[in-house]
């Protein structure tokens, strides 16, 4: 992650009375410091330090940096370990896709669950489920039927964690420009672990072999858990009796606002596309094998430069404001590719698309604050499922298209150009609701 003066320890340090430092000139990376942070300040923008300093933040955040950490390992050490067994790609396929099936039945059901139940309790069982699960993939000689139940019964009791995680994160900041910040923050480490995983967890898992590495991922678990107990005050079910199994559902579906929000974040279908076509489009490119990986990593590394970026010189009412325009620019970014570019203007054109595919945290965030608390987790399910199973469909739909084509780049082209078709109506009808301010959904 990158961090500039403000983020450092000398930040809080600069923050002191002179008196404290005794009678010594400031130095210079004092000055650079401070006024770092007084200018981030005077646009109204939190420090970083100032989101890390909730104790209960804190512990939500290495809880999830923790698992998302184990789980890249984990997903390389279940590829090698099938592929070892079978030798067949299509097992492989198969055990990974396990990892996304249960999205939609999870978020549409069971994330209903971190309404009805204490949030902590939930994060705090799920995380221990999960440990247990994966403990039992390290079993020597496991029927690969049985490791495919397990990994869907990980990825299926991940949905309710993943939706408590996001309500109650919104649950410990008062202040809505404080919980932004740590959206940008939660979405940068994020992709970072993605980056080490897609970096490392080959190398890594090849070095301590796969049952190890699954350990490691079971390990995380128990750490997360432990984490989340210590570091989050319990708090009672958020959802009242005036409320439904599936009022967030309905929600979803009935209020303009979040409609149009959902739709923007949907739009992560289409730009998902150059990732399902890694490596055939550096085939095409006439780049080497080990491009595949380059492509791969340009949008998540645009996208945490897009979040820092914003995160640390853009007022939330700016950001608000550039919804729209950034959620067309990241499908037009794509349309280049009818030029099949080189493949480093590739990376560049990947990379700018995830940079300003980073408004999705603003959407997310905009999303949760919206929301009565009795409902959000049943909200952040749905919008949750709804993603993962567009990106899943993106992808299929890519390739099957770029099968018919012969051209993976023409494929990514039209990708972009379905994107802006869709993201200009939608930035336009945010444009309109986004001058009304004070609009608040009620179930």
């Amino acid at each position: 992650m990158h961090k500039n003066s403000s983020e450092s320890p000398s930040a809080s340090t600069s923050q002191r009375e002179p008196e404290s430092r005794g009678e010594s000139e400031p130095t210079d990376s004092d000055s650079r410091s401070h006024s770092d942070s007084t200018s981030e300040r005077h646009r109204g923008i939190p420090r970083v330090v100032d989101v890390v300093a909730n104790p209960e933040f804190r512990g939500l955040w290495l809880a999830e940096a923790l698992s998302i950490a184990g789980d890249q390992l984990a997903k390389v050490a279940l590829a090698i370990m099938v592929y070892d067994r079978t030798e067949s790609a299509l097992w492989a396929a198969l055990v990974y896709a396990m990892t996304f099936l249960p999205a939609l039945a999870g978020g549409l059901g069971l994330s209903q669950l971190a309404d009805r139940v204490p949030r902590r309790t939930l994060l705090v069982g799920s995380a221990l489920v999960q440990a247990a699960l994966v403990a039992l993939m390290t079993i020597p000689g496991m029927p690969l039927v049985l490791l495919c139940a397990l990994v869907f019964l990980v990825s299926l009791v991940s949905a309710p964690a993943n939706a408590a995680q996001n309500a109650t994160t919104r649950d410990v900041f008062d202040d809505d420009a404080l919980y932004l910040r740590s959206q940008d923050l939660r979405g940068i480490t994020m992709n970072v672990m993605m980056l080490l995983g897609l970096a490392g967890g080959g190398v890594l898992v090849t070095l301590i072999g796969t049952r190890a590495a699954l350990a490691i991922d079971a390990a995380t678990f128990v750490v997360a858990a432990w984490l989340v107990y210590a570091g989050v005050t319990w708090r009672p079910s958020a959802a009242g009796d005036e409320h439904g199994w599936f009022d967030g559902a309905r929600l979803m579906a009935s209020d303009k606002k979040l409609r149009v929000l959902l739709g923007l974040a949907l739009l992560a279908g289409l730009t998902v596309v150059p990732e399902g076509l890694a490596a055939p489009l550096a085939d095409q490119l006439g780049a080497p094998n080990h491009a595949v990986g380059w492509l791969l990593a340009a949008d998540p590394l645009g996208f945490i430069i897009g979040a820092f970026v914003f995160s640390h010189y853009v007022p939330a009412h700016v950001r608000l404001r550039l919804i729209g325009p950034l959620a067309v620019a990241s499908p037009a970014v794509l349309i280049a590719f009818v030029a099949q570019p080189t493949m480093p203007f590739a990376l560049a054109l990947l990379a700018l698309s995830g940079t300003t595919g980073a408004y999705i945290l603003t959407v997310i965030a905009t999303v949760n604050t919206s929301v009565p608390n009795g409902v959000r987790g049943s909200v952040i399910g749905v919008s949750h499922a709804s993603l993962r199973v567009v990106q899943g469909l993106g992808v299929a739909l890519g390739g099957a298209v770029a099968e018919w084509l012969g051209s993976a780049s023409h494929t990514v082209t039209i990708a972009g150009v379905l994107g802006v078709v869709i993201a200009v109506p939608l930035a336009a009808t945010w444009w309109q609701l986004n001058k009304t301010p004070g609009h608040r959904p009620t179930p």
